[in-house]
């Protein structure tokens, strides 16, 4: 099977992106690096939210 990627368009305001530019540049990585790290990131947080709801 072929893999598709999908695209994301993402409008940020001028002081977001340089928070994230910021925030790669402390770390050593690119925006797409850090982008799919939260993304992956999102696993986590949804195990921890069907955890402890009622």
């Amino acid at each position: 099977m072929i893999k598709q990627d999908k695209r994301i368009d993402l409008r940020v305001t001028q002081a977001e992106l340089e928070l994230l530019d910021e925030y790669c540049q402390l770390v050593g990585k690119n925006r797409t690096d850090v982008l799919r790290e939260f993304i992956h990131s999102l696993k986590k947080k949804i195990r921890n939210a069907q955890k402890y709801s009622i």
